[in-house]
């Protein structure tokens, strides 16, 4: 999968240093504090640990991110004085992050929350930066809006062998449709699709993911493996397939690379060049 499957998937600088300093704040078109910036009012929840929340707007999903997961945020913070140091909203783009490397009021505040969801967060210095020299200082405030959770897929229960009910082709590549498509269109061998996908080895070990990124990844079709280049033709848009790539159809023995057969669950997001 392109030139370096095997890359490092960045994560927010949201860990421990915020995505702040205070010239970029500056920059940054500053988003109004809200009226109880100063301490959790009446109605907020709080926690075990000190940290308190509100619900400002339900969420439509059921499902809460573990703190394993990445997830896809808008958020504003403050200090507890009004004065916004940090906001994807007044960037203009949702954040991606780690919930395990963000600060621990973050780890816990998050994981109360489902998709769509936006909630305020007052978050004591204990479980914010500690006194930490360059960091916000004291409780901070902040509003999150819980964009996208990304789940790490878990390795397929047929990732060794393809199952019985798998077809297969006169190359050996075999697949499942695992969610039928909604749309009719197949790119060509030539074509350009935007795509989510996991790849793991056979013995379960994920290897490579878009899933983290919180977007899906662009590829020609041409210039992929060539177990990609004959399987995503297949497939319509809307659609999730598992594919069983044999060694000669995807890196061979190429140096570096996943060796032997490899197993992607792929979705067609998006056919941008049939």
């Amino acid at each position: 999968m392109r030139t370096r499957i095997l890359r490092l998937l960045a994560c927010s600088a949201f860990a421990w240093s915020l995505p702040w300093s205070g010239s970029a704040a500056a920059a940054e078109t500053s988003i109004p504090a809200p009226a109880d910036v100063a301490a959790p009012p009446a109605d907020a929840a709080v926690t075990a640990s000190g940290l308190a929340s509100k619900v400002l707007q339900p969420g439509a999903g059921s499902d809460h991110p573990l703190a394993t997961d990445k997830v896809k945020v808008h958020y504003t913070g403050w200090t507890t004085d009004g004065k916004m140091f940090d906001s994807s909203v007044a960037r203009g783009r949702p954040a991606v992050f780690e919930l395990d490397k963000v600060i621990a009021g973050w780890t816990e505040g998050v994981q109360l929350m489902v998709e769509g969801e936006k909630r305020r967060l007052w978050i004591p210095e204990k479980l914010a930066y500690r006194g930490m020299a360059g960091k916000p200082a004291g409780m901070l405030v902040f509003d999150v809006e819980l964009l996208d959770i990304l789940h790490l897929p878990d390795p397929p229960p047929d990732v060794a062998a393809p199952p019985a009910d798998a077809q297969h082709s006169p190359s050996g590549l075999a697949w499942k449709v695992l969610t039928p498509g909604n749309g009719t269109r197949h790119a060509s061998a030539t074509g350009i699709v935007l795509a989510h996908y996991t790849g793991w080895t056979t013995d379960g070990k994920m290897f490579d993911s878009s899933i983290p990124k919180g977007v899906p990844s662009l590829f020609r079709l041409d210039r992929v493996i060539p177990g990609w280049t004959e399987g995503i033709p297949l497939m319509v848009e809307g659609e999730t397939r598992r594919f069983w790539i044999p060694k000669k159809l995807a890196y061979r023995g190429a140096e570096g690379k996943p060796d032997g057969m490899l197993v992607f669950d792929v979705k067609l997001v998006k056919i941008t060049k049939p």
